[in-house]
């Protein structure tokens, strides 16, 4: 199923810059983030998330507060929370940003989002408003087994058992939606139980040690799978023992393997991969295939794909959405919760999870010129586009050449000669000119301001502008303070000897280069060029 999408420049006014302080690491380039957002016409407030969950209530208020641009800074977990509070929010038309600085960044990865802050920031003002997919999870129903009838036992009696069928009313207050993966098994209790204050300062290499610590304690549990459907029958797709469930909405898990290999952001289709339990061999086929080929393998891997999944787990059993582990706790209500506590085996009680797409519920914003497999508009419909582009393009030369053959614009040597004398004059003005301009690039070398590249921007569509990010180097004390060069249409570029350089030489520039800028800067570190030397 395809839905029709919509692509929009990013031509906001208001933004709201929601930060995860990593213990102060996401202040460092704050300034310089801010300088870019403002020079693009973005009037950017900033929130600070204080405490857990605290990104997703001020999302919601920004997005009621109607901001046109609600950006998450920070990792997955953050960009979780801001998404969860703007889908929560009444009303809701924003638009999600990112600018990356969490420990695996996996959105920022599928879409080419560059992990330096500043460079991201440069990439988001010159981005389209995409509506995706998200997952949405709740919890319907829990099936608590007769606690006389659970004493004395076996497996296969307690299988066969009486139980209570307790439906479960939804709370509003926990995580329902996901953008990336949801989890349930293995990597769930490993994330679950990292440590952040380690994760901090090892990155990932926090998981591996969370991982050591919890490996030896997880085994195999029951799990069913239904899918439902728009006649609410429920389809048993697969029943056994598994030591991990996925739900992906993208492709690349954890950055690393892909687990939903075809999994599609913009198709409507939730995709699952189960990690069935096996032999000792089996599992370490499972282990040595994660490892090196980056995909399951399939011997002990079942994938399925659907709208909507009831997935029937043990209540032990961790779940984690987008990276950051969730509670069962969160999804139930007082009784519900007491019940479960007062079971005498949590493990066997069975949760009913529901897992459904929400077609374009959520808009984000996506890099200009992002040519990867994630949407699946763009796979679709890439190659016919490629192709009908040349033909246009073959089409629109010709039709030039004829246009010029009609409109005169190739004469002959003798009606254009009557024009030599008055060219003659242009010349020799501009030669004057000329001499001139070297005059004014030893002017602007001497009193410019000298500015260090980060990063440079596409063509504002909005502004017709660029918008060069960098450092402006005092002469006098060599301190660099952050910049955003505003370069307009009529910012006069020059070459270092004097010539005129074209409009497109800025699109030239690397990081670590300098140029020379003339133009009034404001409190905000926005510089209007009005000449610059490059």
């Amino acid at each position: 199923m395809i839905f029709a999408t919509r692509r929009c420049a990013m031509d906001y006014e208001r933004a709201c810059l929601i930060i995860n302080p990593r213990a102060g690491q996401n202040f460092a380039k704050l300034n310089d983030l801010l300088a870019v957002f403002w020079a693009a016409g973005w009037k950017t407030d900033i929130a600070i998330k204080v405490y857990g969950g605290h990104a997703m209530k001020l999302a919601t208020r920004a997005a009621e507060e109607g901001y046109d641009l609600v950006i998450a800074y920070g990792g997955d977990g953050t960009l979780s929370q801001v998404m969860n509070g703007v889908m929560n929010a009444r009303g809701q038309r924003c638009v999600v940003g990112l600018i990356p600085g969490g420990t695996a960044n996996q959105w920022a990865s599928e879409l080419g989002i560059p992990i330096d802050p500043v460079k991201a920031a440069i990439t988001l003002v010159t981005s389209q408003m995409r509506k995706v997919d998200i997952g949405h999870i709740d919890v319907r129903e829990l099936i608590i087994p007769d606690a006389h009838a659970m004493d004395g036992q076996d497996q296969k009696q307690q299988d066969a058992r009486p139980s209570q069928h307790r439906n479960v009313k939804a709370r509003s207050k926990a995580k329902h939606h996901f953008l990336l993966t949801a989890g349930l098994g293995i990597d769930a209790a490993v994330i679950s139980n990292v440590s952040k204050s380690l994760k901090y300062r090892m990155g990932r290499l926090a998981f591996g040690v969370a991982a050591m610590h919890k490996m030896g304690e997880q085994h195999p549990f029951p799990v069913q799978i239904k899918a439902r459907g728009a006649g609410d029958d429920n389809n048993i797709l697969w029943e056994g023992r598994a030591i991990q469930v996925l739900l992906g909405n993208t492709r690349r898990y954890a950055d690393v393997v892909e687990l939903t290999p075809y999994a599609h952001i913009d198709d409507g289709i939730l995709d699952m991969c189960v990690i069935t339990s096996g032999t000792p061999l089996s599992t370490m086929q499972q282990i040595t295939s994660l490892l090196l080929r980056r995909k399951p393998d399939d011997t002990t891997t079942e994938y399925f794909h659907g709208t909507h999944f009831v997935v029937s787990i043990p209540a032990t059993i961790d779940i984690q959405l987008d990276g950051s582990a969730v509670k069962l706790k969160d999804y139930l209500g007082k009784s519900d919760w007491k019940a479960l506590q007062q079971t005498p085996d949590p493990e066997q009680v069975m949760v009913d999870y529901h897992f459904r797409a929400m077609p374009y519920a959520l808009r984000v914003a996506v890099p200009r010129g992002y040519s990867g497999d994630l949407f699946e508009e763009d796979s679709t419909h890439g190659e016919a586009h490629r192709a009908q582009k040349q033909s246009t393009d073959v089409e629109t030369e010709a039709a030039g050449f004829h246009e010029r053959i009609n409109t005169g614009l190739f004469e002959s040597k003798a009606e254009t000669g009557e024009d030599e004398q008055a060219k003659l004059a242009d010349d020799k003005a501009s030669e004057e000119s000329q001499r001139e301009i070297p005059q004014l690039v030893t002017r602007l070398l001497d009193h410019g301001r000298k500015v260090k590249v980060v990063a440079v921007s596409a063509k504002l569509e909005k502004n017709d502008m660029y918008i060069v990010a960098g450092g402006a180097v005092n002469s006098s004390t060599g301190e660099i303070k952050p910049v955003a060069v505003q370069i307009k249409d009529n910012t006069i570029l020059l070459r270092y000897n004097g010539e005129t350089a074209p409009p497109d030489i800025v699109e030239q520039l690397r990081e670590g280069m300098e140029i020379m800028v003339e133009g009034k800067k404001n409190k905000r570190g926005v510089i209007a060029a009005q000449r610059v030397v490059v």
